[in-house]
C-alpha cells in the first residue's frame, strides 16, 4: 500500500483564505435573512477583502494551481453573484408590489456574474478569450460588479429610505450586471504604478480612505462607486488611443 503524497502547509493557505471567503458570503446571506443589513454588508465587503488577498497569498507563496483557481471562481459567484442579489431583493423589494421586478433584477445579477466568471476561467485555458489588455480588465470584476449592484442599499442606510424608486433600482442593477459580460475596457488597479516621489500622497490618501470607511461607510462607498463609473469613459478613450498607437507603431515597424 502506498503512502499518500504529502503538500506542505503553504500549499492550502491561499484555499483557507478563498474558504474564508465564501463563509463570509454565507454568513451575509444569513444576516440579510435575519434583517441585520449592515452586517451583511460589512461580511460581503470581508469577502471583497479576502478575495484580493488570496490571490496575493497564492503568488506570494507560488502556490497557485488549477484547483484554487477553481474555488476561487466557485466563491466569487457566491460572493458577487447570489449573496448582494439576495440583500438587494431582502432590503428593497420583499413584499412590496414590485418583489416580481426586484428578483427579476437579482436574478439578472447572478447571471451576469456567473457569466463573466465562466469567461474568466476560458481566458486562462484559451487565446480566444481575454479579460485582461494590459492595463486593463475587459468588462466591470466580480468585485466591483457586487460593490456597483449594492448602491442603492448604500443609499438606503445613508437615509434614502422614503425615496421609492424600484423600477430606476431594477434598471440600474440589472445595467450594472451588463457591464461586468461587456467588453468595456476597466481600469485595473494590479497594472497600476505611481512615481517613487508620489508615495506619500499614495499612502495619506489610502489612510484617508481607511479612515471614512470606518467613520462614514456608506456615503464613502457611494463616492467611490460614482468615481468609478465616471472612470469607464476615460478607460475606454485611454485603452482606444492606446491600441492605435500600438497600431501605428507596427505599421512603421513593417515599413
Amino acid at each position: 500500500m502506498t503512502a499518500s503524497p504529502k503538500i506542505k502547509l503553504r500549499h492550502i493557505v491561499p484555499s483557507m483564505v478563498t474558504v474564508f471567503a465564501l463563509c463570509a458570503g454565507m454568513t451575509s446571506v444569513r444576516m440579510s435573512l435575519e434583517g441585520k443589513l449592515e452586517i451583511g454588508l460589512y461580511f460581503i465587503l470581508l469577502a471583497v477583502f479576502l478575495d484580493a488577498a488570496d490571490g496575493k497569498l497564492a503568488r506570494f507563496l507560488d502556490t497557485a494551481s488549477p484547483f484554487g483557481a477553481e474555488l476561487d471562481t466557485l466563491a466569487d459567484f457566491f460572493n458577487f453573484g447570489i449573496a448582494p442579489g439576495v440583500l438587494l431583493f431582502n432590503t428593497l423589494y420583499i413584499g412590496t408590489e414590485h418583489a416580481n421586478l426586484g428578483w427579476l433584477a437579482s436574478l439578472v445579477l447572478a447571471v451576469c456574474c456567473a457569466l463573466r466568471l465562466a469567461r474568466f476561467n476560458l481566458s486562462g485555458k484559451t487565446k480566444d478569450v481575454t479579460l485582461s489588455k494590459d492595463a486593463f480588465f475587459v468588462g466591470v470584476p466580480a468585485p466591483a460588479l457586487a460593490c456597483l449592484a449594492l448602491m442603492p442599499v448604500f443609499m438606503h442606510l445613508h437615509g434614502w429610505q422614503n425615496t421609492d424608486w424600484p423600477v430606476l433600482r431594477a434598471i440600474y442593477i440589472i445595467g450594472v450586471g451588463f457591464l461586468a459580460v461587456s467588453t468595456l475596457p476597466t481600469f485595473s488597479i494590479k497594472h497600476a504604478t505611481i512615481k517613487r516621489s508620489q508615495l506619500p500622497m499614495v499612502l495619506i490618501a489610502s489612510v484617508v480612505l481607511v479612515v471614512c470607511l470606518m467613520v462614514y461607510p456608506w456615503p464613502t462607498l457611494m463616492v467611490a462607486n460614482c468615481i468609478y463609473l465616471a472612470s469607464l469613459p476615460f478607460s475606454y478613450l485611454s485603452q482606444t488611443k492606446q491600441t492605435k498607437a500600438l497600431r501605428n507603431k507596427d505599421a512603421h515597424s513593417a515599413h
